[in-house]
């Protein structure tokens, strides 16, 4: 029986970032609105224990939004909810989301004790100018001392996450952020592009991220700044220490099964992929998920498995699709895939323009 992941969608934001495209709205002053979530939250585990209860539960993961704000409390009561309704393995990785400026010590401390024992941190950049112009609520000191508190408080396994291609961003800040998520001693970092969604303030606004080539030479500056502090690449955005892949988004790239609940969240689970409205009132209201057809298909497959610096082997795939792939990857320029007889995997510089290579790869 194979393992399976869970993710949690906590749709809660104090504001909402300019550049932020997820679904979220903030809690209600004086309602009790994050205990009639949680109480949602673990309705729908009961339901879905009905079918999934006895298969083995690997990786929870509690995102959003802004998971924190739910409250050391509610955390740990969904938590214990996944471990009654699941077989939630004893060496589980269960992380949850937070923003630096909506937790403290005794926030951590509770959650530790109550089974969570990995984090990842919306840092987005360690320079203050960037901080605000990203509409981040918590200074670069802040962040800092978040990070020391979750170490004080026994947590070994944390992430942050920086935003890249910001307006007049320059290696020199670029070169700060990495450096101080070093410093700290955090074992996985996640870094994305920044991206400018229409229905965001940034978009609206006509903000406008750096050009593509000064994006790419960043991003591959990035690449290999990581590198030299031990933050080695094992897919397009993310970046770890030795043994501190994050294991529940390598389900997502593995196809492996999970199951999401909240609203916006999706799942694929026995073939099929489905996800909830991004709509809270729905959800809470017993909402049935949109149907969106079948997953794992080998083309799918293949596109996931191409994010992943260990790419596709003989192995996982069969000799017959990697040859073809071999010989198709071989039409490409060098510097964009790298090809054995033991795997194919993009390069960094690949990995800049995946859409396009991964398209060309599977084109008949």
């Amino acid at each position: 029986m194979k393992n399976i992941g869970i993710y949690i969608h906590v749709p809660f934001c104090a504001t909402k970032c300019p550049y932020c495209d997820f679904y979220s709205r903030p809690p209600l002053k004086g309602s009790d609105m994050l205990k009639r979530y949680t109480e949602s939250i673990v309705k729908y585990l009961s339901v879905y224990s009905d079918n999934y209860g006895e298969r083995p539960v690997d990786t929870v993961y509690f995102g959003g939004g802004t998971p924190s704000l739910l409250g050391a409390d509610n955390l740990c009561e969904i938590l214990s909810a996944c471990k009654k309704f699941f077989k939630v393995t004893e060496d589980a990785e269960i992380t949850v989301e937070a923003n630096p400026c909506s937790v403290n010590f005794e926030f951590f401390r509770t959650i530790k004790e109550g089974g969570f024992n990995r984090l990842s941190m919306g840092l987005q950049s360690a320079n203050d100018d960037e901080l605000e112009f990203l509409g981040r609520k918590h200074s670069s000191e802040e962040a800092a001392e978040a990070v020391k508190s979750a170490q004080k408080a026994g947590f070994d396994n944390i992430s942050l996450d920086l935003m890249m291609g910001l307006p007049n961003q320059t290696e020199d800040k670029l070169r700060h952020s990495i450096e101080f998520c070093a410093s700290l001693g955090v074992q996985h970092i996640s870094s994305y592009i920044l991206k400018i969604e229409e229905n965001t303030v940034f978009g609206r606004k006509g903000i406008e991220s750096l050009d593509d080539d000064e994006t790419g030479d960043l991003y591959l500056f990035m690449v290999n700044e990581l590198a030299k502090h031990g933050y080695n690449q094992y897919e397009i955005s993310n970046f770890c220490k030795a043994g501190f892949m994050a294991g529940h988004n390598t389900k997502y790239w593995h196809c492996e099964e999970y199951i999401g609940i909240g609203p916006s969240a999706h799942s694929f689970i026995d073939g099929r992929r489905f996800y909830y409205d991004r709509n809270l009132d729905k959800f809470i209201n017993g909402t049935e998920p949109v149907q969106d057809g079948e997953g794992g298909e080998p083309e799918e497959k293949i596109m996931l498995a191409l994010r992943l610096t260990e790419g596709i082997t003989p192995e996982s795939f069969g000799e017959n699709v990697f040859n073809r792939l071999k010989a198709r990857g071989g039409k490409l320029p060098e510097n964009l895939i790298n090809i054995s007889d033991e795997k194919i995997c993009l390069t960094p510089e690949g990995f800049l323009v995946s859409n396009s290579v991964i398209l060309f790869l599977l084109d008949n």
